[in-house]
């Protein structure tokens, strides 16, 4: 992800789902969300392109294990 218009940003959600993630971005286009859901106890990926390198999914999962806590929290 060395392109200037690549950008990842960590968010929470704590509406429709408990959990926090990072999306990935380029071009300013959400390519993709990995999340830990700490309700269902989860950790997905989302794809929002029909096509994604294996280089860009790779290094976007050493993105989210770098920046999420790897172990769930308990609901409050």
């Amino acid at each position: 992800m060395s392109s200037p218009k690549d950008r990842v940003v960590v968010a929470s959600d704590v509406s429709s789902r408990d959990g926090i993630g990072v999306e990935i971005y380029r071009d300013n286009d959400l390519i993709m969300e990995l999340f830990r859901d700490d309700t269902e106890r989860t950790r997905t990926i989302t794809v929002f392109k029909e096509s994604i390198s294996l280089e860009l999914m790779e290094e976007s999962i050493q993105i989210f294990k770098k920046e999420i806590p790897w172990a769930f929290s308990d609901p409050v």
